[in-house]
Parts: C-alpha cells; structure tokens; sequence
C-alpha cells in the first residue's frame, strides 16, 4: 500500500502561455497537417497522438490535447490567460505510401531537433505532401505481381502458377484503379478483384490447363488481405484507441466481406454451369523446400513494398522482414506450433525487430510489421474454407476453414502488437510523449 494519492491527478487547470495567437494558430494548423498526412498512409493513432504532441510543444505549446477518429483529426490548446484554440482536420485515406511517411515522419523529427520556423515547416510539408511517387505506376502494379508470382512459389505452384498469378494480379491492379477513378467504394473494388482472380482459375478450368488454379486464387487473395489495416485496428485497439480501432476493424470487416462476395459470387456460377472445380491442399512440410519457401517470402514482402512506394533501402529492410517471418514461423513450426500460434510468434520477432531496429535506420516500423507478415497471411485457407460452402456444400468444414483463416489473421496482429510493446524500450526515440500516450492503455489507480 503506498502512501501516495489513490488515483492520477485529472482535470488540472491550464498553465499560462507565453505564445502569441497567430503562432499558436499556425503552429496547431502544422501538427494537424503532419497527424492528417500520417493516419492517412496508415499510421498508427498512438503514433499520430505522439507526432502531434510533440510538434506542438515544440513551439511552447504543452498543454494540448488530441483526439483521434478513423476520419478526423483535433487538437485543443488551452490556456489560462486567453480563450482556448481548438482546430480540426478531416483525414482521407490515400493507402500505404512508406515514402510520404517516411517523409512526414523526418520532418516532425526536424521540427523538434532544429526548432524550424513554423512557415519554413508549412513549406517543406507542402513539398513532402505533394511530391510525386517515387516510381511509375507500372513499377506499382509489378510489385503487386511480384507478390503473386512469389505466393505461388510459396504455395509449391511452380513457375506456371507463379507467372498466372502475377499476370493475373497485374489486371486486377489496373481494374482496381480505373473502379477507383470512377469513385467506386471500396467494397466493390475488393469484389471486382476478387472475382478477376476467381474467374481466371475458373477459365483456367474451362481451358483444361495443367495447373492447380486455386493457388492462383490464393494468390490473389494475399495481395488484396495485405493491403487491410488489421495490424492498424489491433495496435489502436490495445495502445487505447478504441474508437479509431473500431472503425478500422469494420472497415477491414467490410473489405474483406468483398473479397469474399466476389469469390462465392463466381464460384457459385461456375458450380451451376457445372464445371469440375477442384481446390488444392495445403502443402506437405517437405513439399517445398525451405530455401525456396524462404526466398518466396522474402520477395513477397519485399515486393508488397516496392507496390507500397518504398524506396530501395525500406525495400530490402522489408525483404529481410519477411525472410525472418518465415524462418521464425517454420522454426515455430517445427517444434509442434499449430498454424496460428506459428504465425503470432513470428509476427511478434517482427514487431520486435522493427520497432527495436527502425529508428536507427530511420524507417518506418509500420514496413517492417506490415511487410513481414504478408508471406503468412491465410489466403488458401480462406478460398479453401469459401470453396468447401460454395462448391461442396460443407458448412462445417468451410467454416472451420474461415474461422482458422480469422484465428491466423487476429495472431498476426496481436503477436506485431506485442513484439512492437517489447521492441519499444530498445527504440532509443521514445520520450515523454509516447510514455504520455501508452499510458492510455493502462490502469492508474
């Protein structure tokens, strides 16, 4: 029993500021424009809270307070002498850009280490947010075909598999982006892609050609599952974000129910026209060689950055990510670790690794979590479990299967989130601002 209070102070007065108004004003408006231009490539809230923090105090502003949605941004600086300012900023999702974030992130590091004029911060922000992606878009759709290609090594598919999936991905790349432009929700986007994968296996079939189609699917079903903010939803979820956490894990919800929709929706055609559609088993332990598991994981994490606008260095710290996700996860494997447990032990040596290495390199700990564990990501499992409802009319079974599939999604996250709660010590940037923040997901009675 201590002698101390029984709870944390709260509801504490503010403190004078000596900040003039138009400071305060255009200090808070660059916070906000830093936190907007994070969550929006997929930042984590406690990130974003802390960034925002710290930018703040760093023009003599400490008293703020930050609240977070899925949607908006708002921050609050109040003082004793003087009405409180309070600005808001709706956020609009743009997709994974580790180049943008690696950008806004160093920029909040320079406003706090060289204390830069506000308006000079305004100005490079300007050019950070508006500076064009560092590859073509055909580089863009080649790593999404390079994460293809490589699960269907992965799967034991060989090279006709590997290079039909990639094809195949690369359509369903350009079909994405013209239903986008066309400013189609998402979840129809996830549908359209989906349903291009399913039908190329069911053309496949159709076309009598010798190859297992369904690892085609699984294929495809990766590159559009790696794109989910499920590693994002958790993180929020267990960091004290239960709002923002919420909101992304419906929205993954939803996302997913679309690639589901667009799969059941073909094969559901196809099994009233009758065709003899078949799906292919997990592959035995020592049905692909480890060096050529191993390999196949590594290019499929490296290229799931390159498709997310990595620049060569976050390239191969992401390559060297999956490579250590799956030796983690065999190496789990081996010792008797079912699927999902394998799975969160790996994902939890990569979220250890990232959050402990990446300040050093000065690369987002986002990559290496969310780039790691794309080489695990359930994607047979799912069109196995939807092929067992659809085709074979096993309940039972394909439900067991999406349920495995779930089990192996939610240990990814979790195991990330761990590894990063682990990693963070070890960081050597973290201040009191991410201590002010972790504490959100803490009791302080």
């Amino acid at each position: 029993m201590g002698s101390g209070p029984p709870t944390a102070p709260f509801g504490l007065r503010a403190q004078p500021s000596a900040v003039d108004d138009l400071t305060a004003h255009a200090a808070l408006g660059l916070a906000l424009r830093i936190g907007e231009s994070m969550l929006a490539v997929g930042a984590s809230a406690a990130d974003v809270t802390a960034t925002l923090l710290r930018v703040a105090a760093a023009y003599g502003l400490a008293s703020c307070q930050v609240d977070i949605t899925h949607t908006s941004l708002t921050i609050s600086f109040d003082r004793e002498d003087a009405l409180p300012f309070t600005l808001m900023r709706i956020v609009r999702p743009r997709g994974l850009d580790y180049t943008r974030l690696q950008g806004v992130t160093e920029l909040a590091r320079a406003v706090v280490a060289e204390r830069l004029d506000v308006e000079d911060a305004h100005r490079r922000l300007d050019r950070v947010v508006s500076a064009p992606h560092p590859y073509r878009r055909g580089v863009h759709a080649l790593g999404w075909a390079g994460v293809a290609g490589s699960v269907g090594f992965q799967l034991g598919g060989g090279w006709l598999v590997a290079l039909i999936a990639a094809l195949t991905t690369a359509s369903v790349e350009h079909v994405i982006r013209a239903l986008d432009r066309r400013g189609l929700p998402m979840f129809f986007q996830q549908a359209a892609g989906a349903a291009v994968v399913t039908g190329v296996a069911v053309l496949l079939v159709v076309g009598d050609v010798d190859v297992r189609s369904s690892l085609v699917v699984a294929a495809g079903i990766v590159v559009l599952l790696a794109g989910l903010s499920l590693v994002g939803a958790a993180e929020d979820a267990i960091s004290g974000f239960p709002v923002t956490a919420g909101a992304r894990a419906f929205e993954v919800l939803t996302l997913t129910a679309g690639i589901v929709a667009g799969i059941a929706g073909v094969l559901d055609l196809a099994q009233r026209a009758q065709l003899p559609l078949t799906v292919a088993a997990d592959p035995a332990p020592s049905g692909v060689p480890f060096a050529v598991a191993l390999a196949a994981a590594a290019s499929i994490a490296g290229s799931w950055a390159l498709a997310s606008y990595a620049r060569a260095r976050a390239v191969g710290v992401a390559t060297l990510a999956g490579a250590l996700a799956w030796t983690t996860y065999s190496v789990a494997g081996a010792f008797g670790a079912g699927p999902a447990v394998a799975s969160a032990v790996a994902a939890g040596v990569v979220g250890f690794c990232g959050e402990a290495l990446t300040d050093r390199l000065r690369i987002s700990p986002l990559l290496v979590a969310v780039c790691g564990i794309v080489p695990l990501l359930p994607g047979l499992a799912i069109y196995r479990g939807l092929f067992a409802i659809v085709v074979e009319a096993d309940l039972s079974g394909g439900l067991g299967a999406l349920v495995g599939a779930l089990a192996i999604g939610l240990a990814l996250a979790a195991g990330v989130s761990l590894g990063e709660y682990l990693g963070r010590p070890l960081g050597g940037s973290r201040d009191r601002f991410d201590r002010r923040v972790r504490r959100r997901a803490t009791s302080t009675d």
